[in-house]
């Protein structure tokens, strides 16, 4: 009768953790990025880690290429508390809070460490805070996306002047639009998940990315010339929905802030050892390399993107940015 009582007992604790478990904290995760790209190895690492501190009690589900909707539906989302987490650029949340959109202009960084310096000090700070008073939306932690590059279908693009009347694919933002026209270009903005078959069929001539989300997207399967423009260092922000986030307990607050730190350090890392090494694998596959004139396509975006955003972003902000050592 004991040993049956002791199976039964075992039995209910099981029901019980089973319970419990499926009782659990769910966490949508959603990014554009495809599947294999870093940022989703991210999540992963994010999601073992936290599931393990929690005993399971807390699941993080990634949802790869625009799964959850582009870029701007899934930051809504995230507003209106129907999605709980999102890693997307930081321009992207620019609709909301105008002054973000500086860190993801041109020339603004120097490097990714510049980078990591201004979004955990005083500037990062005020723009965090910025994004819960305004929205909702709370910044966990910034990644580092890599130096955004151009790639052309059949166009040979050695200085801005070959950029004129160049269909150029760019996020649904206003600022890569801006820079696109500054350089002569007609910018065309369409969602990462149609970018691949636009460039296979010529609807565009060409797009910019990061070399590792080149990779990830095999742009270099339907594109001939990789131009290193290096004309964005773009941060990628791990935001979440504020009133979900105020409502964990401090404890798992913790634990999910201490995982994500961690996957953005070993995502920055993998980013960067991907951009070392990237260059040479697209030759092998057959694309032709480029060195354009830099300054040639600096100077025209210089000249005109911070006066014609101060106003949102701030008077002054773009050049503190910059000035930051």
């Amino acid at each position: 009768m004991k040993k049956w009582l002791g199976v039964l007992s075992s039995v209910g604790l099981l029901c019980v953790l089973a319970t419990a478990v499926e009782a659990g904290t769910i966490i949508r995760w959603g990014e554009t990025q495809a599947p294999d790209h870093i940022a989703l190895k991210m999540i992963e690492r994010v999601a073992k880690k936290v599931s393990d501190a929690t005993q399971g009690r807390i699941q993080i589900q990634g949802y790869p290429s625009s799964q959850l909707g582009s870029s701007k539906e899934m930051i809504e989302a995230i507003v209106l508390g129907t999605q709980q987490m999102v890693t997307d650029g930081t321009a992207n949340f620019g609709q909301w809070v105008p002054s973000i959109g500086v860190t993801e202009a041109p020339y603004v960084w120097r490097d990714a460490a510049h980078l990591a310096k201004v979004m955990a000090g005083p500037i990062g700070e005020d723009l965090n805070k910025q994004l819960i008073e305004k929205r909702g939306i709370r910044i966990l932690g910034t990644t580092y996306y890599g130096v955004r590059q151009l790639t052309t279908t059949n166009k040979a693009v050695r200085t801005v002047a070959d950029m004129k009347e160049f269909k150029l694919r760019v996020p649904e933002n206003e600022i890569f639009l801006a820079m696109a026209r500054a350089w002569g270009a007609k910018p065309t903005p369409m969602t990462f998940g149609e970018l691949y078959l636009a460039l296979r069929q010529s609807v565009v001539d060409g797009q910019e990315n990061p070399l590792p989300t080149i990779d990830s997207g095999k742009f270099f399967e339907v594109q001939k010339y990789l131009v290193l423009t290096a004309h964005i260092l773009t941060p990628r922000i791990v935001a979440m929905n504020e009133k979900f986030w105020q409502g964990l307990p401090a404890a798992d607050r913790q634990i999910i802030s201490d995982a994500v730190a961690e996957g953005i350090a070993w995502n920055n890392q993998e980013t960067e050892a991907a951009e070392r090494v990237l260059v040479e694998k697209f030759k092998k596959a057959g694309m032709e390399v480029i060195q354009p004139d830099y300054e040639s396509f600096r100077k025209p975006v210089l000249d005109t993107l911070p006066k014609m955003f101060e106003a949102k972003w701030g008077k002054g902000l773009f050049e503190r940015i910059v000035e930051t050592r």
